[in-house]
């Protein structure tokens, strides 16, 4: 009998068992702060993000995803990297600072994560404090080091006044460093408080001097920086942590963003900016510290006029001594720029130049065929080639060609970096392939239509026409208008090649409509330049909008006409159209579901929702008028009478967030909702109409489930798509 009940618990398992890979649209979509190279295993490397976790880089230069297991509901957190090191006496071992805000948006405290197999697996220790993965401050680095003579030494710099902190075991436990008494006091806005730019700095980095004595197996002169520019910002330790000093004669006025060693010349490489960035930056400088003389040199590669930024991205090439290259942070006009030099920054050259003005002499070629939406959508309408926020940038330390530095949208690099010195250009591609760090806003996947089309934060939105584009990078992404984020997106259910989607920019129209299912876009004339962002729903015959606005209210509009206030409708409220019935809109807002039957010219309450007290998402059959699914506090409700009335089919799947439909076998409909069930807060199917409730997530993180967002295929029988805010959207498909 044993042996049967466990027959029985696999084969129950297995049906449930969805395999999750990533929509491919490739080419990063977010912020990289920092990138680290080991320093003596061939290829091993690993990339840090803000908001989507850390990757580990393949042979093909491609990534994988690694800490996607450990951001579950209760630990989306996980996916806010500060800090990462490598043990550089073991290519297996790596570790990560991880947690997204040191404020109350982010309830939780921070982590020492620890992998001794590439990231295949992690053990997690919690500090006593939290840890800002996406807070000011992020591309400074790295804060977390191990000690080169002894793997069981780490060194954290930690965040708002928590000080430095230190293991003696690899990582399990961390006691703080009480000789270290600087703080890193700076605050970007004193009077934010508890806002993202309320909270101290602290520390910038940690970095060991491999060429240092070792006393007891522990490396003797650390580094460390701390976000101050009045007094002192780099200290040293000469006795292995014990006590500490400011180092003689440093630069003031800016704070210190990376710090590298040069062991062939016992020197050490800082760049520093006048904020802590990654958006700042209008000043820096860049020096050298020469550690056996105790001499400062000031090696900015631009002076006067051309210095109208600071610096971040640092790069060493430990097959070259005195090669470096340094980043501009920020030139946000016309574009970025980098400097290289082969003698410890005496002289540099740069990628590019002004011809007659406004010509600019290129000496790079670019290319970005593993994400062409890049060019297209991007480096066609902007001046920036190169990118801004370049904070993470590192040589391979085994092959002086390889290079990577990260932007604000991509990861960037080479393999013929040694051109920049003989004939002055190099071949720059985007090389984030596997990075999906897509902050997603909305999903929809019309029958009958295009397959899936995504809003996302920053890089507009895509459209996938078929199953089969899936895999591939799209060409475009949204364009014509093109904005940094559409906020949500919806089709016309009787008319599927009409979508209408909304963005949240200010001055300029935000609504904006196809007719050839996401292909190509146009301006929806009616839209007013002070109505953006919230939700929209599109009438079934694609004539009518409702348009839950962040700005205004709710309004309509009919046939591109001009937008009216729907004053029978809360702020705020959650819309959706009927996709079969065109006069039929629906609305919520805390207890109450709101029906229109005039095109959405006027709402009445409908049906009670129980005991629920929050309405927050609702899902138009795609196929049949009037019935609609209701996800809320208190679960999921349904109705086939336009919301006249609802029953709730289960009371075991509680506490919802977003939910959708999509076809399942036959001609049925799975329904698919966010909740807690018996698995736990995580995604949920059915295929009995919410009867019954199966964990379809198993153990894929997609973060917290209050901010995902979800679509099943109108296409393809059993598939579900999953919007994550930071690691892009996931698809499945499988037998509920």
């Amino acid at each position: 009998m044993k042996l049967l009940a466990s027959i029985q618990l696999l084969a129950s398992v297995a049906e449930a068992a969805f395999t999750w890979k990533n929509v491919k649209i490739g080419g990063g979509g977010g912020f990289v702060p920092g990138i680290v190279f080991h320093p003596t295993a061939k290829g091993v490397a690993y990339a840090r993000t803000d908001i989507g976790g850390l990757y580990r880089l393949n042979s093909d230069d491609s990534w994988t995803a690694v800490t996607d297991g450990i951001t579950d509901n209760d630990n989306w957190h996980n996916w806010g990297v500060d800090a990462l090191a490598l043990d550089p006496q073991d290519e297996n071992v790596v570790y990560a600072a991880v947690g997204m805000y040191t404020n109350d948006w982010d309830p939780a405290s921070g982590s020492i994560i620890r992998s001794s197999d590439q990231g295949a697996t992690w053990k997690t220790t919690t500090l006593p404090f939290k840890v800002g993965g996406n807070m000011p401050g992020r591309g400074m680095g790295e804060r977390l080091a191990v000690d080169p003579a002894n793997s069981k030494i780490l060194y954290f710099g930690a965040r708002s006044g928590n000080g430095l902190w230190k293991s003696t075991d690899g990582g399990e436990t961390f006691s703080q460093v009480t000789s270290f008494t600087a703080e890193g006091t700076f605050i970007p806005d004193p009077n934010d408080v508890g806002g993202y730019n309320g909270d101290r700095q602290g520390l910038a980095f940690v970095t060991f001097d491999s060429t240092s004595e070792t006393t007891d197996g522990a490396t003797q002169r650390i580094f460390v920086g701390t976000a101050d520019n009045i007094t002192a910002s780099v200290y040293v330790s000469e006795d292995a942590g014990a006590t500490w000093n400011p180092v003689e004669g440093q630069p003031g006025t800016y704070f210190p963003h990376k710090a590298v060693l040069q062991p062939e010349e016992k020197a050490l490489y800082l760049t520093y900016s006048d904020g802590t960035g990654p958006y700042d930056g209008v000043l820096g400088v860049v020096y050298r510290y020469d550690i056996a003389a105790g001499t400062w040199k000031d090696i900015t590669p631009v002076t006067g006029s051309d210095l109208y930024f600071g610096f971040g991205g640092l790069g060493i090439d430990l097959q070259k001594p005195g090669t470096i290259v340094v980043a501009s942070l920020n030139s946000w006009w016309p574009d970025a720029q980098l400097f290289r030099s082969t003698d410890s920054g005496a002289t540099w050259s740069k990628l590019w130049a002004w011809a007659n003005y406004p010509e600019m002499d290129l000496y790079y070629g670019l290319e970005t065929s593993k994400a062409p939406w890049i060019k297209t959508g991007f480096i066609d309408t902007d001046s920036k080639d190169l990118g801004w926020m370049i904070e993470a940038l590192a040589i391979n330390p085994l092959d002086s060609d390889h290079w990577l530095y990260s932007t604000g949208l991509t990861v960037f690099g080479g393999h013929d970096l040694t051109k920049w010195d003989t004939a002055h250009n190099v071949s720059i591609q985007s090389l984030a392939d596997g990075i999906e760090e897509f902050a997603v806003q909305d999903l929809a996947s019309p029958p009958g239509g295009s397959e899936l089309l995504a809003a996302v934060g920053d890089d507009s939105g895509f459209t996938f026409e078929s199953a089969d584009s899936l895999t591939t990078s799209p060409n475009t992404p949204w364009v014509n208008p093109i904005w940094s984020t559409s906020s949500s997106v919806d089709y016309a259910g009787a008319s599927v090649k009409n979508i209408i989607r909304i963005g949240n920019s200010a001055g300029s129209q935000q609504a904006a409509i196809s007719s050839d299912g996401g292909v190509t876009w146009s301006n929806y004339s009616g839209a007013d330049t002070t109505l953006n962002s919230g939700t929209v729903a599109y009438s079934a015959e694609a004539d009518t909008v409702v348009w839950s606005t962040g700005t205004s209210g709710v309004q309509r509009s009919e046939n591109q006409g001009t937008f009216s206030t729907v004053s029978s409708l809360p702020s705020s409220a959650v819309v959706a159209s009927d996709k079969q019935n065109n006069t039929v809109f629906y609305g919520g807002s805390g207890a109450d579901f709101y029906v229109s039957i005039d095109s959405g010219t006027s709402f009445s309450k409908a049906g009670a929702l129980d005991s629920a007290i929050a309405v927050r998402d609702i899902a138009a059959h795609p196929v049949k008028a009037g019935e609609i699914w209701v996800s809320t506090d208190a679960g999921v409700f349904h109705s086939t009478e336009y919301g006249s009335s609802f029953t709730q089919p289960s009371t075991t799947l509680k506490n919802t967030y977003q939910i959708a439909l999509g076809l399942g076998s036959g001609d049925a409909w799975n329904v698919y909702a966010f909740g807690t069930g018996s698995a736990g807060a995580k995604l949920y199917g059915s295929a009995d109409d919410g009867a019954t409730w199966t964990d379809i997530q198993g153990g894929q993180g997609f973060g917290s489930i209050d901010s995902t967002k979800l679509a099943g295929s109108g296409n393809t029988a059993g598939q579900v798509y999953v919007g994550t805010n930071g690691r892009g959207v996931f698809y499945a498909s499988g037998e509920i």
